[in-house]
């Protein structure tokens, strides 16, 4: 029998297909749900729960570092706004596409909440300047991210984190020039994600005696 299986491998992989049906059977994209995220176009996890569309590494790293009194803030909600309720004291999103705003809504837990902001005049970017209160964790994960970027420094707590996903693409460049200009470093997550085949960056800068304890 195991000359059989043997044999069977060697063939696949003379074809190329070794690898992939490897990946299909048991790996890394089985144990993430990669396959259940690719087929439903949601960024789900083994379970059907909503997970953030961050890099799978970056979501194993910050999960158990999260702790319930912190407030989240984020640029562009999504099923993240869902993970993070079930993880931390509040979680506050500005979203402005209002169709998407009333698919998430729905799924929100009562510590969570989504506000419609236009993206004209930096509406969108200034809404958080509008809080009375600051926050653990910033997500640059929307639209206009470099003024984003800019606003959300200005309303962290002392021990407070950016997220900032997509970190890799050029049109974010000054963003990230912003931030380490005020002193943050950045870890840059690079790897698979939820839905798609490509790999991402998602990155998080941080200051000294920060939230996570980086």
């Amino acid at each position: 029998m195991r000359k059989i299986k043997k044999s069977i491998w060697s063939f696949l992989n003379m074809l190329h297909l070794g690898g992939p049906i490897q990946l299909m059977l048991n790996g890394a994209l089985i144990e993430d749900a990669w396959y259940k995220s690719f087929k439903s176009k949601q960024s789900i996890g083994k379970n059907g729960n909503p997970i953030p569309w961050y890099t799978y590494c970056f979501i194993k790293f910050l999960e158990p570092r999260l702790q319930k009194h912190f407030d989240v803030f984020e640029f562009g909600c999504g099923n993240s706004t869902v993970w993070y309720a079930e993880r931390v004291n509040t979680i506050k999103s500005v979203e402005h596409d209002k169709n998407w705003l009333q698919k998430m809504e729905v799924k929100l837990l009562s510590n969570a909440e989504i506000i419609f902001k236009e993206l004209k005049d930096e509406k969108y970017a200034n809404v958080i300047l509008e809080e009375s209160k600051n926050f653990h964790v910033i997500v640059i994960d929307g639209r206009d991210r470099n003024n984003c970027t800019i606003n959300a420094v200005q309303k962290l707590t002392k021990d407070g984190i950016i997220i900032f996903d997509n970190s890799q693409l050029l049109e974010y460049k000054d963003a990230l020039v912003f931030l380490r200009s005020k002193g943050f470093k950045e870890i840059p997550f690079i790897g698979m994600l939820p839905i798609v085949a490509h790999n991402n960056t998602t990155s998080v800068f941080y200051r000294e005696h920060n939230c996570l304890e980086i």
